[in-house]
């Protein structure tokens, strides 16, 4: 079974809100053959990242970048998964008040050393909340994990 590593950094409402429909659309019933991983950022592993199949990253934009938490993440797998993970599908969710612009740029070059690939646009949110946004992160997580689907990954039956 293919496995989806959701690595997250929640620590508001908002980020919650995003997580949980993150998690609701990589687990809906469409979805077969495709364990979801939940892991703090703080507490995921190189382990965690090595055992996985595809990425989904969650963080607010803190002072115009990541959270302190997602980037400890990465600079915890960064060398450990760099050959082993590349080509592996990604997607992620940002959430912030003043611009995502910084947070974005870094999670696309950390991403981008790592060989990842990014399969979803991202889910990103400046200011509050809608419900379109909480739609596009329904939307996040069941693209990311159906791209994890065998089916997809294996291509149509011969």
């Amino acid at each position: 079974m293919a496995r989806l590593l959701i690595v997250h950094h929640t620590p508001s409402p908002g980020m919650q809100a995003m997580f949980e429909q993150v998690v609701a659309g990589a687990t809906t019933d469409e979805i077969e053959g495709v364990e979801v991983v939940r892991r703090p950022a703080l507490s995921a592993t190189a382990s965690d990242v090595l055992d996985a199949d595809g990425y989904l990253l969650g963080t607010p934009a803190n002072l115009g970048y990541t959270s302190g938490a997602l980037k400890h993440f990465f600079d915890t797998i960064y060398y450990p998964c760099l050959d082993a993970t590349s080509g592996r599908p990604f997607g992620y969710y940002v959430h912030g008040n003043e611009g995502i612009e910084g947070a974005q740029r870094a999670i696309t070059s950390i991403t981008t050393g790592l060989g990842w690939q990014q399969v979803a646009e991202p889910a990103t949110v400046l200011g509050t909340l809608e419900k379109s946004d909480l739609d596009s992160c329904w939307e996040l997580g069941a693209t990311v994990a159906a791209n994890l689907m065998p089916e997809v990954v294996s291509g149509p039956p011969s």
